[in-house]
Order: C-alpha cells, then structure tokens, then sequence
C-alpha cells in the first residue's frame, strides 16, 4: 500500500473508526497494539492509522490538539506547514488589506488556506504532490471550510492566478540534503515567485528562511521576520504593502517594530541592565530601534546585546539586572556562583566559543538561587555578566 492508498484507506468508516480506536497510544504500546488489531484489520491498515496517529500528536504543537485530532498529515507535512499561529495573522493581515481570494501556491496540506478561509476569504490552494493535495482536501472537509478552499493538483508554474486578489507562495526550502539556504535553489526559484508576487492584483506574500540575506530582498517588497514565543519561524516579502519596508512582528500580539533607518547604536561601557532583542528584532536588522527604546547602547559592535543604566520594559526585548560583571574565567564564576547559592544556571552566549552544557558541567551548580550569566564580549574582550530577568 503506497502513502496515496494508505490515506485513502484512513478516510473510509474503517480507516476513521480503527483511527479513533488508536488515538493517543503510547508509543511504548504500539507494538501490542499492532498485534491486537492485526487479527480483525489488515496489517497495512493498522500501520497507516498508527502512523496517522503519531503525526497528529506531533501536529498539536502547531496547530492545536482541537484541530491536529481531526485533520490529516503526512511526515513533511507536519514538518514544514506554517504554525497555525503564524498563519493566522498572515490570513488576518490579507483580509485587513481588502483581499477577498487568495491563490495559495505550494499548498501543501493546506496550513494556510485553512486560516485564509477561516479568515473569510476563497482560497486556491495548489501542489504538485497527490498525497499532499489529498491530505489538503481532506482537512478543508475535516474543518468544515471546503466551500472556500479549492485544492488542485499542479505544477504552480502552470497555474492561471490572475482571477485572484493575491498570490502567496511557499516554495519548498528542503532538498534530499536538508535544508537550502539559496533563494534560487527554492522549488519554485525565489526569483519565481517574485515574478509571480508582482502579478497580483491587490497584494502577494512569499514565505522565506529567515536567514535571508537582506540583499536578496527585492526593492519594492517589504520584509517582515515573524517570532512567536520568542521562536523565529519565518521570513515574510510582502508585495503591494510598503515598498522597502522592514519589520519584525512578535507573536502572540501581534506587535510589530517598524525599521526607522537608524545608524548602528554607539558601543557604551557595560550599564546596570541588558537588554536580549527578540530574535525577529534581530533578523530584520532593528537592533538599533531597540536600543533606541531603551536609551542604550551595544556592549560590542558586532553583538545584538543592548546595555543602558535605567530600565524601560520593551516588549521587543528582554531586560535583566546585571550584578557581576567579570573577564571570562571558569573558576571565579564557580566561586561567585557557590558564594551565591545559584543551583539553576541559565546560560547565554553571543561572540562566545563556549558552549553552556560544558560550562555547567564545570561549574556544577548548587543552591536554591537561580542565575543568568551571558557569555559574550564587551570591547572585544571575553566577558561574564550574571544577572537575572526584571
């Protein structure tokens, strides 16, 4: 039974009801469950559900339990959709901008036309892979929003888009090697689907690493890097929006931290507090309008930690309290830190060869106190500050 078959078989009365019948088994127990439902279901069957299984428990992470329990994956399917989080604000910021149809490109299992149609609006959705476009089609119908979504089964390079208000595109970035790190070795070319951004009529939105290199940004798109829960998850080049533009948007929120143009933050002697930028503030370049906020300036020059003597909450950074701040040396930081009684030990590190598992390995932590020291540069010299977050 190959993967087509396999899901279609999941999604007759049998198929459905062995599926429920294997929900949330313990993957300690699957070889016992296996063997049970082997005498009164094919073999094939049974591995398809339990397969099935597994990946809606690894898709409650991104899409919620609500909807992973009753929508269909496949393996790259949970690996590379678009968090439900992220899509949604996406959907949200299409509909804000007027777009009532969406041609959505590289589909895949349909991530994002489910938060496109959710948000009201008629989606194409479009892959060039049977099973994915299965898997697309079913979750439309699982979730109850096969009225707005097409799916079809297409080279996206082929597709007629102009009857819809926007493009999105979501080239593959993965290879037979891992990941791929240049936009033209996307699938399709980034070069592709900016072609295909500047087309539509209202808006377009291609979704890119977000190690992007700001230079392959084209000029009349604007850039947004996206973090929730302080994870980066994505680069965003939107067309029809602001030409040039760059920002970096935090999730849950939303908050967004539009690029100003300003110069580099001057590099200051250490203060009493350092702030950690979100890394989408990092990525979109904005360090500077963080420093700014805070009215403070870089420990190193080529080191995203701001410093500054008050403090001023900024959702777009972390901020501690530094206590100590020392030249980098094992043993005086596991003196200080016996003589303060820290047993748990956050460690960070930017501009630092060090890796923390091998540092509290030498260090060994013990005591009721908690601690956070960064292992970084001040004036290019190899520093610890402790601190703690405020």
């Amino acid at each position: 039974m190959n993967d087509l078959d396999a899901l279609h078989a999941l999604l007759t009365p049998e198929g459905r009801a062995l599926l429920a019948e294997v929900r949330g088994t313990d993957p300690a127990r699957e070889l016992a469950v296996a063997t049970r439902l082997r005498r009164t279901h094919p073999a094939e069957l049974v591995s398809a559900a339990l397969g099935q299984a597994r990946l809606r428990q690894r898709a409650a992470a991104k899409f919620g339990a609500a909807d992973a329990e009753r929508m269909w994956f496949t393996p790259n399917g949970v690996e590379q959709s678009t968090r439900a989080s992220v899509a949604t604000y996406r959907a949200r910021r299409f509909a804000d901008l007027g777009v009532t149809s969406v041609a959505d490109l590289c589909g895949g299992i349909g991530g994002d036309a489910l938060a496109l149609a959710r948000a009201g609006i008629r989606v194409l959705a479009v892959d060039r892979d049977p099973v994915t476009v299965a898997a697309a089609r079913a979750n439309a119908e699982a979730l109850g929003l096969a009225d707005l979504i097409e799916v079809r089964e297409a080279d996206v390079t082929e597709v007629d888009t102009s009857g819809y208000d926007a493009v999105f595109v979501d080239p593959a970035r993965r290879g037979g090697r891992g990941r791929i790190f240049d936009p033209e070795a996307y699938s399709p070319p980034l070069s592709w689907a900016v072609a295909a951004a500047r087309t539509a009529p209202r808006a377009a939105a291609l979704k890119v690493a977000p190690g992007i290199p700001h230079e392959a940004v084209p000029e009349d798109a604007e850039a947004e890097w996206i973090s929730d829960g302080g994870d980066v998850k994505e680069a965003v080049l939107w067309f029809g929006t602001g030409p040039g533009a760059v920002r970096a948007t935090l999730l849950p929120g939303p908050r967004g931290l539009l690029s100003r143009h300003l110069p580099d933050p001057p590099v200051r002697t250490p203060g009493r507090f350092l702030y950690e930028p979100d890394g989408a503030v990092i990525r979109a370049h904005l360090v500077a309008e963080v420093a700014d906020q805070v009215g403070g300036g870089l420990l190193d020059a080529t080191i995203a930690y701001v410093t500054a003597d008050a403090l001023h909450p900024t959702p777009y950074a972390t901020a501690y309290e530094i206590t100590d701040l020392l030249p980098f040396n094992v043993k005086k930081l596991k003196a200080l830190l016996r003589e303060r009684g820290v047993g748990v030990l956050t460690v960070k590190k930017r501009g630092s060869a060090v890796e923390p598992e091998e540092l509290r390995r030498k260090v060994r932590p013990e005591g009721p106190h908690a601690a956070t020291v960064f292992l970084t540069r001040v004036a290019g010299a190899p520093t610890m500050l402790i601190g703690h977050p405020v």
